[in-house]
């Protein structure tokens, strides 16, 4: 049984093994505070050993796991009644008619709780970002203030960011979920900035690809002043970069598996920034026919 405990935290809790992931809602709780107790006490050099078996030392919590089971089981009732009513929850028919879709809105602290902010502090930099409700509640106001002084550590040869990210979808039992995009075509925003140039960033499934950091990008121009402003931007405009560099070989955007959506700042300018952002919808704009805007290049071409 030791042994099998050993291996179920190793796998399931540490992630070491991918193929037993789906285990961590259920051992997390079983196994709650066990490892840490046995690996956290001291003993002084020359004394004797505690003579205590190893079984004894774990703590045991099956009301949680229980408790956690019947949560998660909840979760799959619910996704197995979305998904065969139809894609999202909707009928089929609602589904292929619909034309505009709000992904993201932002009218209470919950909805800000659905995303994240960094910045360049994580590697040593001085940039600040923070994130709250704008005024009467309407919309997410994103601002701080951006410092491209490079860490003197040796190591960091850039810096001066700012990124706001939304959390990714997750299922029941810890399962990855996507959104599914392929019924539009448009990015849709309302957003007042402050004159500067951001960066739309969309993380796509990285199974396909042969880099992790893979994501898709469009630069996005903030006219500035007090007025919204509604920006439409085809997916057929974003280009695939991998570690902050642009590929050779680009290929369209994979929207039946997009992981999240996110903001970035970066353009070198030392001082304070600020986005407003009222919502993120989606777009089906049938005047827009391009699939994809930038040249592709045949890998390996027969001479």
């Amino acid at each position: 049984m030791a042994l099998t405990i050993v291996w179920l935290n190793s796998a399931s809790l540490r992630g070491r093994c991918c193929r037993h992931n789906f285990l961590h809602p259920l051992i997390g709780p079983l196994l709650s505070d066990s490892m840490s107790k046995l690996y956290s006490s001291y003993r002084r050099p020359g004394s004797q050993p505690e003579k205590k078996t190893f079984w004894k030392s774990v703590d045991l919590s099956f009301k949680k796991s229980f408790d956690v089971l019947k949560t998660q089981l909840n979760f799959l009732k619910e996704e197995s009644k979305e998904h065969l009513i139809g894609p999202g929850g909707q009928p089929w028919s609602k589904y292929l008619l619909e034309q505009t879709k709000v992904v993201w809105e932002f009218r209470s602290q919950e909805d800000l709780n659905k995303w994240v902010v960094s910045s360049d502090v994580e590697i040593g930099g001085k940039s600040e970002v923070y994130l709250k409700l704008g005024r009467n509640n309407q919309g997410a106001l994103l601002y701080g203030t951006l410092n491209p002084e490079v860490p003197r550590d040796g190591e960091t040869k850039y810096s001066g960011y700012c990124s706001m990210r939304a959390k990714p979808l997750v299922g029941s039992f810890a399962r990855r979920k996507y959104y599914d995009w392929s019924n539009f075509n448009s990015l849709y925003l309302r957003v007042r900035g402050d004159g500067r140039a951001w960066m739309v960033n969309i993380y796509t499934d990285p199974y396909f690809s042969h880099q992790k950091d893979d994501l898709y990008n469009y630069f996005m121009f903030t006219r500035g002043g007090p007025y919204w402003e509604e920006i439409k931007i085809p997916f057929s405009k974003f280009f695939l970069s991998s570690r902050g560099r642009v590929q050779d070989n680009q290929h369209p955007i994979w929207l039946d598996k997009v992981c999240t959506l996110g903001f970035t700042i970066g353009d070198k300018v030392d001082g304070p920034f600020q986005l407003e952002i009222d919502f993120i919808g989606l777009l089906k704009d049938r005047a827009h026919t391009e699939e994809f805007a930038y040249e592709l290049y045949e890998m390996n071409p027969k001479v």
